[in-house]
């Protein structure tokens, strides 16, 4: 099955988005991922989990959330 998972995550250097994009590429059963360096967002599309992206990105000591989630936060304030 075909996931589309979307993660709000500082992207604030290449080297930022060089370890993020390393570490994607580890996870297993993904179809595409893309970094929005604009919007501060990864998205991954695959057999995957919200869950299992956030891990992999805590891993290389990156804060991560689900888009939703950061998007309500922000409006909540």
């Amino acid at each position: 099955m075909t996931n589309v998972v979307e993660i709000k995550v500082n992207l604030h250097c290449d080297e930022c988005i060089r370890k993020i994009l390393k570490a994607i590429k580890k996870i297993e059963d993904i179809e595409t991922y893309d970094v929005d360096t604009q919007l501060n967002k990864v998205t991954v599309t695959g057999n995957v989990t919200d869950e299992q992206v956030i891990k992999v990105l805590q891993k290389v000591r990156k804060t991560a959330v689900r888009w939703d989630q950061a998007n309500q936060t922000l409006f909540a304030n």
